[in-house]
């Protein structure tokens, strides 16, 4: 997850939204992986933190926090990002977490 938190702070972008993306679809490999081998608490995250396994509960949640983020987050302290490339990989990544 450190990995793609990094790629996530250095998204400006075409490219490096690219190559987020494909760091992401990576991470999700590996969780599928893992969690054949060994399954997680099904009420928690799986192996590499995934809350939402399937492709319409993962959508579903990066429009939520797409949605609940418009105007930032003051009480976190999260501001959203002037660049779009960088919104569009936090909307993306926050499906792989937000509940």
């Amino acid at each position: 997850m450190d990995d793609l938190d990094k790629l996530l702070d250095v998204v400006c972008d075409e490219d490096s939204f690219l190559g987020f993306l494909n760091a992401l679809a990576k991470d999700r490999a590996e969780e599928a992986r893992l969690e054949a081998i060994e399954p997680s608490n099904p009420y928690g995250p799986g192996a590499t933190g995934w809350q939402n396994g399937s492709i319409e509960a993962f959508l579903e949640c990066a429009a939520a926090w797409g949605e609940d983020s418009k105007d930032g987050m003051p009480l976190s302290k999260w501001e959203k990002p002037t660049n779009p490339w960088k919104r569009c990989a936090e909307i993306i990544y926050m499906g792989k977490h937000y509940e």
